[in-house]
C-alpha cells in the first residue's frame, strides 16, 4: 500500500512538471502564457487599456499580461496612467531616431524586441499572445488549444494585405510564397517570437521607407500613406524566418459584423465604427478623451438587450447586435471600476448602472469558450481574399456573373487578378450559371471563389434562349442561398479589369441611393418602353456596368430585376432600334432594361458617376483615375486591335502559355496628340493586364518553361480578323468617356488558339534532312577538288597547305577556312 502511494505521488509530480494531462502538443510547460499589448502615453490608449485589462480579468485569461508603454521623456512628465496595467516602459520610436519619420505604429515591434531583451518575464514563458489595445477578450486564449505549435503560430486573417500577392512581397522578402495575410491576434511559441521580432522591426522600417510602393494597388491601404507598414513588417518578417501560420478567421470579430452560425468569437476588435439602431460608436471620436480620469463619465449607453430583441427579427443579425452592445458595455464596466480605483465617489444610481451591476449582465458576459467550429483554422498555403478589412467603413462584397465556357474563364482570370491588385476591400464571388451537362465537363472550378447557379440560358417556361438573364437570376439565387454579412454589394461584369477600389464611401452610395455608371444608349427610359414597363418612368436611370448597392436595397430589388428582364424580353413588339437603341433589334439588352425598370419600380434613384469606368478606345477625361476597364468594345492602337468576341471559342486558360497578341510598346506611340496618346496608353494597359493575368495563371498551374519550347503557345494566339462593333466610333475613335456603349454585339466566327507543337516538330525534321543533304554534297565537293589538286606539284600549292587553316586571301586578309 505504501509503495502504491509513493507511485501515485511520483506520477502526480511528473505530470505537474511536464504540463499535466492536458498537454496536447508535447511542449514542455505549455501553461506558461504571457499576453502582450502595445500602447503610447495618450488618453486615447488609456481608455482602451482599461477595457482590455478589465476583459482580461473577466475572461480569466491565464498567465500574466504586460503593457508595452512607448513614451517620450516629455510625454512621461504629464502622463497619468502608469497604474492602469502591469507595464514595461519602452523607448519611443514614434519619431524614428535615424530617419526622423513620424510613425507611431513601429512601437509595436520595437516594444516586443525591447521586452525580449530586458524583461525577466520573457525568460520564464513558453507561449506569447499578442493583442491590440482596442480589443475586448471574451474567453481564455490558450495557444495550444487554438492549434498553435512551435513553428506554426495561430493568427487572425487580415486579408486586405494584398502586398503578399504582388511585387511588394517580392521586393521585401526572399520568400514571398510564405507571406501570410495575418494580424490582430497572434499566438506563438517564445522561440518563434525571438527569431521573428528583430526581423519584424527591420522589415517594418524597410517597408515604411519604400514610399514608391505606398499606393493602394500595392498595399491595400486606401489612404496610400504607408500606415500599415508595420503589418507588412510582421508578414514579411515571418516569411523571412520561415514561419507559416494557421489562419483562423473565427476567433476575432469586428463589432457590427455577423458571426457565422456555430462560431463563438473570443475577441472583439472594435477598430471599426459600428451601430445598433440609432446608437453608434467609433473609437476615433475619442482620440483625446480623458474618460478614464473624468469621474462618472462613460461612453454613451447602447440599447438594452430587450430593445435589441425588438429591433431585429433575424437571429443572426440580432446576435451580431448583442455582441456589439456587449463590447461597449464591457468597456463601460471597466471604466466604472477604474473610476472607483481612482478614488472617485460612488456614482448616482441610474438604470444603466444598475444593469451593468446586475446578474443578468454578469451572466451575459461570463467567459466564453471555443466551439468546434471556431477552431477550424486554415493552413496558410493558399493566398486569401480580404473578408474583414481593417478600415472604418462598411463591409463590401463584390460579385460577377459568368457561364461554364472558356470564353468566360479567361475573363474570370483577368478580373480576379486585377481584383487582388486593386485594393478592393472584401471578398469576391463568381456567380457561375451552368446546366447539369455543362457542369459535368467544366474544368474551371478553381478560377475564383464560386457560387453555383442553375442556368436560365434556356428559359424554363418559354424556352427562349437568352443567356443574359443569368445575371439577375444568379444575383437572386446568391441572395437566397449564401450567407452574406456585407453591407454593400459591388456588381461587375466579367469583361472588366479593376484598376483601383470601388467603395461606397468614396462614391457616395447609401441605402436607398445606389451608384452606377452611365449607359446613355438606353433610350427606352425616355419613350413608351418605360411607360409600358414601369409605373415610375420618370425614375428610370440609364445606368449599368458597375453597380454599388446597399444589401437591403438589393434584396428588395433583385426579384424585380429578374421579373422586368423577362417582361421586356417577351415584349418583342418593342425590339425596334428606335425604341430600345439596340442596333440589332434582337432584344439582347432586355436585361439592362430589366435593371433600370426594376429600380424605377422601387424609386431607387442612382448616383450616376462618370469617373468609375472607361472603355478602352475612349479618350479619358483629364485627371480622372478610372477604376475599371470595360473591354466590351473593340479597341485599336495603330495596326493592333482587340475585340473580345473574337476569342469566344478560344481556350486561353487550359492551353499552357496561351495569351493575346501583345499590344504595341508605349514608347512607339505618337505623342503629338495628348488625347490620342492617353487613350492608347489606357488601351495598352488593359491588354497587358489581361496577358499578365494569363501568364501568372499558367505559371501557377506549373506549365513548362516557355523558353524551353522551340515555338511555344505564346505565338499561337493570332490577331483576330473579325471585328464586332458595339456602335462604331465616328471618325478616328476620339470619343469622350461619358458616352456609353451603343449596345451588345452579335457573335462571330472566331479563331481558335491551336497547339503547333507537331507542326514545329515537322518543320525541324525537314530542316535537319535538308541540312544533312547539303552537308553531304559539300563533303563530296571538297573530296573531289582535293583529288584534282594532288596532281599539281607546284610551289603555290605547297605554300597554301603549309598555311592552313588560317590563310590569307588575295587582299592580304586572314581567311578562316
Amino acid at each position: 500500500m505504501a509503495r502504491l502511494l509513493v507511485l501515485v505521488a511520483v506520477v502526480l509530480v511528473l505530470s505537474l512538471s511536464t504540463g499535466g494531462w492536458g498537454a496536447q502538443t508535447g511542449q514542455e510547460a505549455p501553461w506558461r502564457i504571457h499576453t502582450l499589448f502595445s500602447v503610447e502615453c495618450q488618453n486615447y490608449f488609456d481608455w482602451q487599456t482599461v477595457g482590455l485589462m478589465h476583459s482580461f480579468k473577466k475572461a480569466r485569461q491565464p498567465g500574466p499580461i504586460t503593457r508595452l508603454l512607448s513614451c517620450t521623456d516629455d510625454e512621461k512628465k504629464n502622463y497619468r496612467g502608469m497604474n492602469l496595467a502591469p507595464t514595461l516602459e519602452v523607448p519611443s520610436m514614434s519619431r524614428h531616431p535615424r530617419t526622423g519619420d513620424w510613425y507611431p505604429a513601429i512601437n509595436k515591434p520595437a516594444g516586443i524586441v525591447h521586452w525580449l531583451k530586458h524583461s525577466k518575464d520573457a525568460e520564464n514563458v513558453d507561449w506569447v499572445v499578442i493583442l491590440d489595445a482596442d480589443m475586448i477578450i471574451r474567453g481564455p486564449i490558450i495557444p495550444w488549444e487554438l492549434g498553435a505549435e512551435k513553428g506554426r503560430p495561430v493568427a487572425a486573417l487580415y486579408g486586405y494585405l494584398v502586398g503578399c500577392d504582388n511585387i511588394l512581397a517580392q521586393l521585401h522578402t526572399k520568400h514571398p510564397e510564405l507571406c501570410d495575410k495575418v494580424g490582430g491576434l497572434l499566438a506563438m511559441h517564445i522561440d518563434d517570437l525571438r527569431a521573428l521580432a528583430p526581423m519584424w522591426l527591420s522589415k517594418t522600417e524597410e517597408v515604411r521607407e519604400d514610399r514608391a510602393h505606398w499606393a493602394t494597388n500595392f498595399t491595400g491601404d486606401i489612404y496610400g500613406k504607408g500606415w500599415i507598414s508595420e503589418m507588412y513588417g510582421y508578414s514579411f518578417g515571418a516569411a523571412e524566418v520561415g514561419l507559416r501560420h494557421k489562419i483562423n478567421d473565427n476567433l476575432m470579430l469586428y463589432p457590427g459584423y455577423i458571426p457565422q452560425d456555430g462560431i463563438e468569437p473570443i475577441l472583439l476588435h472594435y477598430g471599426l465604427p459600428f451601430t445598433v439602431g440609432n446608437w453608434s460608436f467609433s473609437k476615433l471620436e475619442y482620440h483625446e478623451d480623458g474618460v478614464v480620469y473624468d469621474c462618472g463619465r462613460l461612453f454613451a449607453e447602447p440599447p438594452y438587450p430587450k430593445e435589441v430583441k425588438l429591433m431585429e427579427a433575424d437571429p443572426r443579425k440580432r446576435r451580431a447586435l448583442f455582441l456589439s452592445i456587449e463590447c461597449i458595455n464591457t468597456l463601460n464596466e471597466g471604466l466604472l471600476l477604474q473610476h472607483a480605483a481612482n478614488g472617485c465617489s460612488k456614482p448616482k444610481w441610474s438604470k444603466y448602472l444598475s444593469f451593468l451591476k446586475s446578474k443578468t449582465f454578469a451572466e451575459l458576459t461570463r467567459p466564453k469558450f471555443l466551439t468546434p467550429d471556431s477552431l477550424q483554422a486554415e493552413e496558410a498555403v493558399q493566398k486569401q481574399v480580404s473578408d474583414e478589412p481593417r478600415r472604418p467603413y462598411p463591409k463590401i462584397h463584390t460579385i460577377f456573373s459568368t457561364e461554364c465556357t472558356t470564353y468566360f474563364d479567361w475573363q474570370t482570370v483577368g478580373l480576379i487578378h486585377s481584383f487582388h491588385l486593386s485594393g478592393q476591400p472584401g471578398n469576391i464571388t463568381r456567380l457561375l450559371s451552368c446546366t447539369d451537362e455543362d457542369l459535368k465537363l467544366y474544368t474551371g472550378h478553381d478560377l475564383a471563389p464560386t457560387h453555383y447557379v442553375p442556368s436560365m440560358s434556356r428559359h424554363p417556361l418559354t424556352g427562349d434562349w437568352y443567356p443574359a438573364i443569368n445575371k439577375p437570376a444568379a444575383v437572386l439565387h446568391w441572395l437566397n442561398h449564401a450567407d452574406i454579412d456585407a453591407e454593400f454589394i459591388v456588381i461587375l461584369d466579367a469583361d472588366m479589369i479593376l484598376r483601383g477600389p470601388i467603395t461606397p464611401w468614396e462614391f457616395k452610395a447609401a441605402r436607398g441611393q445606389p451608384v452606377s455608371t452611365p449607359y446613355g444608349y438606353l433610350i427606352g427610359c425616355d419613350n413608351e418602353l418605360a411607360q409600358l414597363h414601369t409605373r415610375h418612368p420618370e425614375a428610370c436611370d440609364k445606368v449599368g456596368g458597375v453597380i454599388i448597392m446597399h444589401i437591403d436595397d438589393l434584396r428588395k430589388f433583385a426579384l424585380l430585376w429578374l421579373h422586368k428582364t423577362e417582361e421586356v424580353r417577351a415584349d418583342k413588339a418593342h425590339y425596334a432600334r428606335n425604341i430600345t437603341g439596340d442596333i440589332y433589334e434582337s432584344g439582347w439588352i432586355s436585361e439592362m432594361y430589366g435593371y433600370s425598370f426594376g429600380a424605377a419600380e422601387l424609386n431607387l434613384r442612382h448616383g450616376i458617376n462618370r469617373e468609375i469606368l472607361i472603355y478602352p478606345g475612349y479618350v479619358p477625361e483629364p485627371g480622372v483615375k478610372y477604376r475599371v476597364f470595360h473591354y466590351g468594345l473593340e479597341f485599336v492602337v495603330g495596326n493592333w486591335s482587340f475585340d473580345k468576341a473574337n476569342w469566344r471559342d478560344s481556350d486561353l486558360v487550359n492551353k499552357c502559355w496561351a495569351k493575346f497578341p501583345d499590344p504595341p510598346d508605349p514608347s512607339t506611340l505618337d505623342a503629338s496628340d495628348d488625347d490620342i496618346l492617353q487613350r492608347d496608353l489606357l488601351s495598352i494597359e488593359c491588354a497587358k493586364k489581361l496577358n499578365e493575368a494569363l501568364y501568372l495563371y499558367h505559371k501557377r498551374r506549373n506549365c513548362p518553361d516557355p523558353n524551353s519550347l522551340s515555338k511555344s503557345a505564346w505565338d499561337t494566339a493570332t490577331e483576330a480578323t473579325m471585328s464586332r462593333k458595339f456602335g462604331r466610333f465616328e471618325g478616328s475613335y476620339v470619343a469622350r468617356s461619358d458616352h456609353g456603349p451603343m449596345n451588345i454585339s452579335k457573335q462571330s466566327s472566331l479563331p481558335v488558339v491551336t497547339d503547333r507543337a507537331f507542326s514545329s516538330f515537322r518543320f525541324w525534321l525537314v530542316g535537319l534532312w535538308a541540312f544533312s543533304v547539303l552537308g553531304f554534297l559539300a563533303v563530296m565537293l571538297v573530296v573531289f577538288l582535293g583529288r584534282r589538286g594532288r596532281g599539281r606539284k607546284t610551289k603555290n600549292y605547297k605554300s597554301k597547305r603549309r598555311s592552313y587553316p588560317g590563310t590569307l586571301d588575295s587582299n592580304g586578309h586572314d581567311r578562316d577556312m
